[in-house]
């Protein structure tokens, strides 16, 4: 599958933007309390739950933020209804957008989603233009150390991986799998004693897009711009960015 390898690096090169935003833990929390509310409260039990904790921490997000949210989805806090939803678009140079929201108001995330859109140089589209470029994968991103990438590679595929990709200027792997088989990779990784920097499930193009600089970095700026809302998750597209846009765009 191509144009997937840049998912961790657009993570890292926008990473410490993304955590001065304020809107982190907010994030953070809703994810635990759907999280909670489709597979119980009990992380061990929980795969999904499991993962959004981990991240929060990650984060440096504090305990009683997590165990407020997974009090508020088991109905032991106040709280009101948190749903998901995805918008779609396209964005500069023809580029596909797929924004996951999790919202207590659709009406509000969809016009602010659409601004965004709007006031990015993209356009808001219907549903399913171009949702269908994408499918859900497990991601895991490990890092090589002083391993040798090729065995890392065997190991991970052993396990169940769906697809690997080595980065050797970043010393990581990066692991794609079944959504339902993230947890059981992420196990066999656990068990050969190799650190794990992320894993998380996301959507990933079947193909990317290249498209110039110009757009490339107007696109940036767009998904900064729909990060940025409240009620937004997390912002996927297809087209694969070089590296000299991205240390552009972070100049």
């Amino acid at each position: 599958m191509s144009g997937h390898s840049k998912w961790a690096q657009i993570k890292r090169q926008k990473g410490a933007n993304d955590s001065k935003k304020g809107l982190i833990f907010t994030k953070f929390g809703r994810e635990i309390t759907i999280a909670t509310r489709q597979g119980g409260t009990d992380p061990e039990a929980n795969f999904r739950l499991r993962l959004a904790i981990g991240r929060a921490r990650e984060a440096n997000m504090p305990m009683e933020n997590i165990e407020r949210a997974i009090k508020r989805a088991a109905g032991l806090g106040e709280g009101t209804q948190i749903e998901e939803v995805s918008y779609e678009g396209y964005g500069p140079g023809g580029a596909a957008i797929l924004v996951s929201v999790a919202t207590d108001n659709r009406n509000r995330a969809a016009s602010d989603v659409r601004n965004a859109f709007t006031r990015g140089g993209g356009n808001f589209g219907e549903l399913g233009c171009v949702g269908w470029m994408f499918k859900s994968r497990g991601v895991i991103l490990v890092e090589i150390g002083d391993k040798d990438p090729d065995e890392l590679t065997l190991l991970a595929i052993d396990a169940g991986a769906e697809d690997v990709t080595a980065d050797s200027d970043a010393g990581t792997l990066e692991i794609l799998t079944d959504p339902t088989k993230l947890e059981a990779v992420r196990r066999e990784i656990e068990k050969a004693k190799l650190t794990i920097v992320s894993s998380e499930q996301a959507m990933i193009p079947d193909t990317s897009l290249e498209i110039d600089d110009n757009h490339a970095l107007t696109l940036l700026k767009l998904v900064d711009r729909l990060e940025e809302l409240d009620d937004v998750q997390k912002v996927y597209t297809n087209v694969e960015f070089s590296d000299a846009v991205l240390e552009k765009y972070q100049g």
